[in-house]
């Protein structure tokens, strides 16, 4: 949390003002009863008009100050929370920008929007209460109090005797209600995750006829959070009724005590009437306490979340050696490269070595789950191995600097994705400063520059979410040429040709295999007609190199190789 308030630096004046205001509107409250009893004992008492219409105006003067007093807090209260937390949320994205895929794997996608989005919003609430009324409920609890031993000492011990067992039981009630809210976050979390899998794969789950199973299945979740939400509101709601017992026992002991003054003649009706509203006062003080203190439990709770994630540092560590100053023939080696993934009890990757040279053509191939991606996503350094060396141009990937690795390797994802904009606004991902030209020239060699030009906007053709408005085959072709348009050192395709027809894959490789001579093209393919004239094939299966060498090589030793081949051609009664 102390980091959180770290954020409020920035808003020093506002978290100052807002409650100043606040706390001179509670200095006018407080004043509200001394005026009633001196109205009442002098004005009312005597029969004088005039002195209570006076006392009157001064009071609805007192409120309208009041009144301005709490608008200009709670402008500067709210100034404050949602500029802090806009550094909060930009301060989150940055640091999930910064973190590996190994750190996204292990957190997960839903509670990180979870935290972005419902977690943000509920300290920002939190926020802006406390700076309203963290000083002004307990400066008019006992300032109630010291005004109290004012109009009577003898009454104000009641006051002494209700505030410490008000105090207990609010206390106690936060207490308990900041580990349950921190539960009910978590299993919010899991809501989410489920909903968010449930809208991405439904055709799976219509496919498989899963709907009931899976509704089931978010329905146990949905129960479970509102079990947790029941609970913790349950004691939540504690608050009030308990709060209203007491200081209802406290209003009726001054009217007892006072009625008894007034009798004796040592107390006036007026100071009774003083010291029941400035207990009232107290009562609707701690009401406003005591939604302070249920939204501040919240608000902790899910600033503990956020700090958790802020505090999280890279697991990786890069250098500071540039990939484009780099030097060797060799543009990828693995040396007895293994690969676990974090939460994994199983290897992804044992035991890999190869060499792939400047201007080579190497083509990965295997099983569904055999670590073809897994390979490939140790080039770019989006994971490091567990064991073994992954070098760069002759040099241990761990010494470049992330940038320069990012220059030089371009990806093309398995599961493609195009931003919301336009398709000129997705190409520039690739480089921010290509022409028009260079746009082009990418098209034509991704295969892509027909389906641009049949659009009516051409390269300023709008782009909806996810890449909506396109089929599988041009997002995937529109993909390729963005990484094209970085014009790197390394282009790997992730089995990014799936979705194109045998003609149309081919002249993509005919093409790719056209450009610059040192260009070294990493495939991943399911078919074995992509990578036939790779100069390098590697055969995977279970996370081992079971084959590599030339398509005929592959032929003659593999048996997984060979028996990959003839499923797709002979059974077929193609040829190769």
């Amino acid at each position: 949390m102390k980091r959180i308030l770290k954020f409020l630096r920035h808003h020093k004046k506002e978290s100052i003002l807002a409650p100043a205001f606040k706390m001179l509107e509670a200095l006018f409250d407080l004043l509200v009863p001394l005026l009633m009893a001196d109205i009442i004992n002098r004005g009312i008492a005597s029969g004088d008009d005039g002195y209570v219409l006076t006392g009157c105006g001064i009071m609805v003067l007192l409120g309208i100050i009041g009144l301005v007093c709490s608008i200009t807090a709670q402008y500067f209260s709210a100034k404050a929370a949602v500029g802090a937390c806009a550094v909060v949320r930009r301060s989150l994205f940055e640091r999930i920008q910064a973190l590996d895929f190994s750190d996204t794997d292990s957190l997960g996608t839903s509670t990180l929007i979870t935290r972005m989005t419902s977690d943000v919003n509920q300290l920002q609430n939190g926020l802006n209460l406390l700076l309203r009324l963290l000083l002004r409920s307990p400066f008019v609890v006992f300032g109630a109090m010291v005004m109290a031993f004012i109009v009577s000492g003898k009454e104000a011990l009641v006051f002494v005797a209700v505030i410490p067992v008000l105090s207990v039981i609010v206390f106690g009630i936060m207490l308990k209600t900041i580990p349950r809210y921190k539960t009910v976050q978590t299993k919010l979390d899991s809501i989410t995750q489920s909903a968010r899998e449930n809208l991405t794969g439904v055709r799976v789950v219509r496919a498989f006829g899963r709907e009931e199973e899976e509704t089931r299945e978010f329905e146990a979740k949905n129960s479970s959070l509102r079990s947790s939400q029941l609970n913790v509101g349950g004691i939540s709601a504690l608050l009030n009724p308990l709060t209203f017992v007491v200081i209802n026992v406290g209003i009726i002991a001054i009217l007892k005590l006072g009625g008894f003054e007034v009798n004796t003649g040592t107390l006036k009706a007026g100071s009774v009437i003083a010291l029941v509203n400035y207990m009232s006062q107290i009562l609707l003080e701690l009401i406003k306490l005591a939604n302070l203190i249920i939204q501040i439990t919240k608000a902790m709770a899910c600033a503990q979340r956020i700090d958790s994630v802020l505090e999280m540092k890279p697991s990786m560590s890069f250098g500071e050696l540039s990939a484009d100053d780099a030097d060797s023939d060799i543009a990828v080696e693995f040396d007895h490269v293994s690969l676990t993934y974090t939460g994994s009890g199983e290897a992804s990757l044992s035991d890999i070595s190869f060499t792939a040279k400047k201007g080579q053509t190497i083509g990965i191939i295997g099983g569904t789950g055999s670590g073809k991606t897994s390979v490939v996503n140790l080039i770019p350094r989006f994971y490091d191995a567990t064991s073994g060396t992954v070098r760069l141009f002759g040099r241990d990937i761990k010494e470049y600097d992330k940038q320069s690795i990012r220059r030089t390797v371009s990806t093309v994802m398995q599961k493609t994705l195009l931003f919301s904009g336009t398709i000129r606004s997705n190409l520039l991902w690739g480089n921010a400063n290509a022409t028009d030209e260079e746009l082009w020239a990418a098209l034509e060699t991704a295969q892509a520059a027909e389906i641009v030009r049949s659009k009516p906007q051409g390269l300023d053709e709008p782009v909806e979410q996810g890449g909506r408005n396109f089929s599988g085959g041009q997002k995937q072709r529109l993909s390729i040429a963005r990484s094209l348009v970085a014009n790197p050192d390394i282009l790997i395709l992730d089995d990014s040709a799936s979705a194109l027809d045998y003609a149309t894959d081919a002249a993509l490789r005919a093409a790719i295999a056209s450009l610059k001579n040192e260009l070294t093209v990493f495939i991943v393919s399911q078919r074995a007609n992509s990578l036939i004239h790779a100069d390098l094939i590697l055969v995977l299966d279970e996370g081992i190199l079971v084959g590599k060498g030339t398509h005929e090589q592959l032929l003659a030793t593999c048996d997984v190789y060979r028996d990959i081949y003839d499923s797709q051609f002979k059974k077929a009664g193609a040829t190769a």
